[in-house]
């Protein structure tokens, strides 16, 4: 049996891209599953039900000890578990991975997001030195894969930046489990509530959200689950008119999120139009159309490809609170486009945005690096 062992210095708990597909489904087809990560007691319980025996980190003490001495500390309880094959999951592992590899170990990068993209929006980093942190980043992603066994990417756009000179790269769509969130309840369970389901920031749409909520003509609540990215945000928001039509119910399991989403009867996810936004798959626009809920979400091409393609909900301008308040408005008003819309992404979910067809490409390429 193959030993396989994740390593995530940033992420935390039972993570769905990392946890909750892919480890969950290597342990299922047999291979001896451990992951590295910050994680609580009954988290770890969790996991070991599932297969995935989970080594734990401390928590850091900031963004530089996560970055330098968590990173070494994720290494090195890696190392000490002699796996066959690494899978390292962020960029300041990229170094470590590289190391494994000289020692003779197969390593696989996974890259969540576009890096150097993502870096030009970061708020903590002074506007003047992103560029040059984003250049560093990509010659640092660029050693790297030229360094590791394979890349996995979580879309399509981020492969087509890594097949250019990664040996071996492939993408493993962040598609939700067709099952895990799906609609149980009534027409008649959904209630005047819409729903906000991740990291929240000002860059991912929360000031124009809960502005559109106070203009919004149709009594309606927002359901905001996640966790602020900083206290200044945070305070901030809180202060807006529309706070007053929001429901903050903080980190949520997955049970409780599905809940929330039984509720709801429209998803938001009205990103901002940055670099990093444009090309992206979020995972919640996916999981909204999973739990057949309608989504709110910001017209970007692919995303309009995506949205309107498939006849699941309405693309606005995520800047605008005014044209965020007319789609929620438009589908208060109307509860069978709701449900139609509900159901349509409902169906494009099954038929082709699922983790089953993902996790069968995982489990092949797993195979083929296993022999």
């Amino acid at each position: 049996m193959k030993k396989i062992c994740h390593l995530s210095s940033a992420h935390r708990g039972l993570d769905v891209r990392i946890f909750v597909k892919e480890c969950v489904s290597l342990a299922a087809a047999g291979y001896d599953t451990h992951l590295v990560i910050r994680a609580t007691p009954r988290e770890v319980e969790k996991a070991a039900a599932k297969g995935v025996r989970i080594h734990l980190l401390n928590p850091p003490s900031g963004r530089f000890s996560r970055m330098v001495k968590q990173a070494w500390r994720c290494y090195s309880i890696g190392r000490r578990l002699d796996a066959d094959i690494y899978h390292i999951h962020d960029s300041e592992l990229i170094p470590y991975g590289m190391i494994l590899a000289i020692l003779g170990k197969k390593v696989i990068y996974d890259v969540h997001e576009d890096l150097p993209k993502d870096i030009l929006s970061k708020e903590w980093i002074p506007f003047w030195a992103r560029k040059l942190i984003s250049k560093a980043a990509s010659a640092l992603e660029y050693v790297g894969a030229k360094w590791f066994f394979s890349v996995i990417t979580a879309t399509p756009f981020i492969r087509q930046r890594f097949a250019q000179f990664a040996p071996r790269v492939i993408d493993i769509n962040n598609f939700p489990l067709t099952e895990e969130l799906s609609a149980t309840a009534t027409d008649g369970a959904r209630q005047n509530e819409i729903c906000y389901v991740g990291g929240i920031a000002l860059i991912r749409g929360i000031s124009e959200a809960v502005a559109a909520m106070d203009l919004a003509k149709f009594a309606t609540r927002l359901n905001l689950v996640g966790s602020f990215s900083d206290v200044e945000t945070a305070k901030m928001v809180k202060r807006a008119p529309g706070w007053e039509h929001v429901n903050e119910l903080g980190v949520l399991d997955r049970g409780e999120v599905r809940d929330v989403l039984q509720r709801s009867f429209a998803g938001l996810v009205t990103f901002h139009p940055l670099p990093n936004h444009v090309d992206a798959q979020p995972n919640k626009m996916f999981e909204y159309m999973s739990a057949g809920v309608p989504v709110i979400a910001s017209d970007f091409p692919l995303w309009n490809e995506i949205i309107i393609g498939n006849d699941c909900g309405l693309c606005v301008n995520p800047m605008s609170p005014d044209a965020i308040a007319r789609a929620i408005d438009q589908l208060a008003g109307d509860p069978e486009l709701a449900r139609k819309m509900g159901a349509n992404g409902r169906r494009a979910v099954v038929e082709k945005y699922n983790w089953s067809v993902e996790e069968a490409r995982l489990l092949d390429f797993y195979q083929k690096i296993s022999s």
